[in-house]
């Protein structure tokens, strides 16, 4: 059996992943070991989402993976009292890489999302590195050396190596340019699909800026072949957009339970965009620069200086110069003009960074940087030009922000000049005298200007990133007893196992186990926000990141029988350094399935406490006594519109602090429920309780702050940080008697027994039963329920929750509830009319070569001469 040769051009493109690939990957360690970030130092990583909802989510595919996670690909019973996870999922952890998480022991699931992160910056640098060896044949290490550059870009450093599935996107960039070169030289369709399937599967919100990003390229390719005809543009743009529409198609299961999933999506923050000063954006083009708010285009210097040597480089074909610097011109401007700006980010500013397409322009430069290069070294005079150029930029990024630039930026921008341009021209010296040992000295230069500069930009982002955003810290102490404690209760469905109010992340059901009402998400629904909100719960984010309730009543309604307690975090400077262990508390509660007699005439008012009688069916609170208000002087605060107007701040403790009065009846327990103030509440000796209320952002929620003492007088201290308002009707008192027998009489005819699946839930009901089958989850869209022999239909809500109308007569003596995401079988469908045209693209292709006799198959290898004409072009190809 003959073995075929690997071609030259397949070596050389290894060869340049692997530079690019480990020099990447040491860069960034690099960084993260000098900051001490973890998982080199003290410091953890886990910043914002990072810490709140990437970790989690991988934590909780991790359970999947392992058959350990309460539901399945389709439910999450574990967050939300029962969510849709399949958008999550191709939301969060639809990546390939994500699947690496099943190596790592459980308690080391932040080493886990973090080696992620090292392998996607690796196989960006990888992609790049051979996507510009298949535009133009070159040296391969500078193809490396300017992969790595692309990984390691500013965008990377800065925003995504935290947003763990944006690198996704990084990776699809360069891929999907592959895609289209392919497309320009008829090659590779089939491969081309699954590409484009795999890039959009893994995280779509980037793929689509990468696949914008990809035809801009695309027309920058076809704009510089001199002699192409309109039928070769036309022939080549369709076949790109045939290879796009397929490969979208295939992941349309994902990506319609995605936007199906955002309409029904709480709607969180509103933001408009308003462009930065060019001042900034320039300044980001430097090393070690950090800022949340502009978009981080750093390069490291040498890369840089390539780019900009471009337009000045006589060996470069004029269009090809005019063309590429347009381009990059172009891609620039656009993400300040909002019209442009809204189409980078499907139409909607996000919350958040507003550049996110930023890797982007990272990518286009680094391509102009080694069409220059490719072409042949450039001479001083062009070296010259460059450096000129970048001195400008320096000077020009004095005028930046203050708190961009960092006391590094301009001694190592210096420095990295000096090496580049003395790497440039020994190279050009080793080129006349064929020195290999000069070459070896001047790639070396370029390596130690990559790896330190963006050694450096990472360590600097690392550092102020944990001074301005909120953090989190990696898996310790105590998430193992938090963990402990609740497998120890653990018996889902029976009853749920609340991980509490006390929180370590948003996401803490995810992370730790049990069954809770905290849910952090994009796709948080708003009938599961607004029904908790209803209830007395708190949120934060918007309204994305629901907390836990802690309150007997709610713990009944949805059959939470165990309950972790913890104090709060300590990783957070403001709360108690106590490091207790977890404990557990349990309570008598119903099943998930309880029948309701009939629906209230009404829905939820303002009082969560009222709210809560109606969906449980019974009064459990008594009526308190009028709330007295005084304030630091000992006046007393008079309400206007129902409402307590209170006047907070830092400086002055005696002014912002107020005393409350209301009365309880002896024994009751006594709720505060202040959702927009910002205080701390404290009763004569006891806890000092934190109301984190802020609206809109912030959400604080009801809060058990003591128990009413024999003579029912109930006196708090309320210290207010930010001016604010509560409603005189924001004490409740808990009858704990009255609730005892409301459950006895809740239970007494809720189901009898129940069956929970990954996708549903199932229960056998007392006979006789009617009016309601209640299941103690959110009414969310996508539910099939049915009661008895009746036919499936569409989930009814019932105060918010999943409901179920039974039958008048009382036949009915079991429902069965399944769910499916709303879009998934529209993407199904999809998806099959996309394999139907692989099939027919296959059929039509074998079709052809059977007419003319044609036995190649698809594929090939070697690169095309950008600049050159189709002929020319197909020439190349062919002899590679």
């Amino acid at each position: 059996m003959a073995v075929q040769k690997i071609s030259p051009g397949a070596i050389d493109r290894l060869r340049a992943s692997l530079l690019g690939t480990v020099s990447a990957i040491v860069a960034f360690c690099v960084g993260d070991a000098f900051a001490h970030s973890y998982p080199f130092g003290e410091h953890t990583r886990s910043v914002n989402d990072l810490g709140n909802q990437f970790v989690p989510y991988h934590a909780h595919l991790w359970d999947l993976l392992h058959g350990k996670a309460d539901g399945g690909l389709l439910l999450n019973w574990q967050s939300g009292y029962g969510t849709s996870f399949l958008p999550d999922l191709g939301t969060y952890v639809s990546s390939p890489f994500a699947l690496l998480v099943a190596l790592f022991p459980r308690d080391r699931i932040d080493l886990a999302v973090y080696v992620i992160t090292v392998m996607k910056i690796g196989a960006a640098a990888a992609a790049m590195a051979c996507l510009l060896l298949t535009l133009r044949p070159g040296r391969w290490w500078a193809a490396g050396l300017l992969g790595a550059s692309y990984a390691m870009c500013g965008w990377t450093v800065a925003a995504a190596s935290y947003n763990t599935m944006w690198l996704d996107g990084l990776i699809a960039f360069p891929l999907f340019c592959m895609v289209v070169e392919w497309a320009r030289a008829g090659r590779r369709p089939f491969l081309s699909v699954a590409v484009v399937a795999l890039g959009w599967t893994a995280n779509f919100y980037i793929a689509y800026m990468a696949t914008i990003g990809s035809a801009l390229v695309l027309i920058a390719l076809l704009l510089m072949e001199p002699d192409a005809t309109r039928r070769h543009w036309i022939t080549t743009i369709g076949r790109a957009s045939r290879s796009m529409a397929l490969g979208i198609g295939l992941a349309a299961p994902l990506l319609l339970t995605i936007v199906k999933g955002t309409k029904l999506a709480y709607p969180g923050a509103v933001q408009d965009f308003h462009p930065v000063s060019w001042a900034d954006i320039v300044g980001r083009l430097l090393p070690g620069t950090y800022t949340f708010a502009t978009p981080a285009v750093y390069l490291d210097t040498a890369a840089l200086l390539l780019a900009f040597v471009l337009p000045f480089h006589p060996g470069v074909p004029r269009r090809t110069r005019l063309v590429w610097t347009g381009l990059v011109l172009a891609v620039t401007v656009s993400m300040q003009l909002k019209p442009t700006h809204l189409a980078w980010h499907a139409f909607a500013t996000p919350n958040g960074s507003s550049y996110r397409q930023t890797f982007v322009l990272s990518g286009v430069m680094i391509i102009a940087a080694w069409l220059g290069l490719a072409h042949g070294l450039p001479k001083l005079r062009q070296i010259a030009w460059g450096a000129a150029v970048m001195g400008v930029v320096a000077l020009a990024a004095i005028g930046a922000d203050n708190g961009v630039t960092s006391r590094g930026t301009y001694p190592l921008f210096g420095v990295g000049l000096v090496l580049a341009v003395g790497a440039l021209l020994l190279l050009r010296r080793a080129e006349l005298v064929r020195s290999r040992a000069l070459v070896v000295a001047a790639v070396i230069a370029l390596l130690v200007v990559q790896i330190g500069q963006s050694a450096f930009t990472n360590a600097w982002s690392d550092r102020k990133r944990i001074e301005l955003l909120d953090d989190y810290a990696p898996w310790g102490s105590r998430q193992d007893s938090q963990a402990a404690a609740i497998a120890s209760a653990d018996s889902w469905p029976q009853y749920r196992t609340e991980p509490g109010r006390e929180q370590t992340v948003g996401n803490d059901p995810m992370m730790v186990g049990g069954q809770g009402a905290a849910y952090y998400s994009s796709l948080t629904p708003d009938i599961w926000t607004y029904t908790l909100a209803s209830l007395g719960g708190g949120w934060t984010s918007h309204g994305r990141s629901l907390q836990s309730l802690d309150s007997p009543v709610t713990d009944v309604i949805f059959s939470v029988g165990a309950r972790s307690h913890q104090p709060l975090d300590p990783h957070e400077p403001a709360n108690p350094q106590a490091r207790t262990p977890s404990t557990i508390t349990r309570q008598q509660v119903p099943p998930l399935v309880t029948v309701h007699p009939s629906k209230p005439a009404s829905g939820y008012g303002d009082s969560p406490y009222s709210n809560q009688e109606l969906l449980l069916g019974h009064s459990v609170y008594d009526t308190p006594g009028p709330i007295v208000l005084h304030d630091g002087d000992g006046n007393q605060v008079l309400p206007k519109n129902d409402r307590f107007h209170v006047v907070g701040g830092y400086a002055d403790p005696k002014r912002s602090t107020y005393k409350l009065e209301a009365t309880c009846p002896a024994g009751d327990q006594v709720y505060l429920y202040t959702p927009s103030v910002f205080s701390h509440v404290q009763v004569p000796g006891g806890p000092n309780i934190r109301f984190t209320g802020r609206l809109t952002s912030r959400r604080a929620a009801a809060e058990h702050v003591w128990d009413a003492p024999g003579d029912g007088h109930v006196s708090l201290s309320m210290r207010v940080m930010e001016n604010s308002t509560f409603k005189t009707d924001a004490v409740g008192c808990l009858n704990t008697g009255k609730l005892a027998a409301a459950e006895q009489r809740i239970n007494a005819t809720a189901a009898t027994s129940e069956h929970v699946t990954d996708d549903g839930i199932t229960a056998q009901l007392p006979r006789g039963s009617r009016g309601f089958a209640v299941v103690a989850a959110p009414a969310i869209a996508g539910w099939q329920c049915s009661a008895g022999d009746g036919g499936a239909r569409a989930g009814r809500s019932y105060l918010g929750l999943l409901a179920v109308p039974l039958p008048a007569d009382g036949s009915a003596t079991s429902v069965s509830c399944s769910f499916s995401p709303p879009g998934l079988h529209q993407g199904e469908g999809v998806a099959g009319l996309s394999l139907l045209g692989i099939v027919a693209l296959g059929g039509y292709g074998w079709w052809r070569r059977r007419r003319s006799g044609d036995t190649a198959g698809d594929g090939g290898d070697g690169g095309s001469d950008l600049g050159a004409s189709p002929e020319t072009v197909s020439a190349v190809m062919a002899e590679g």
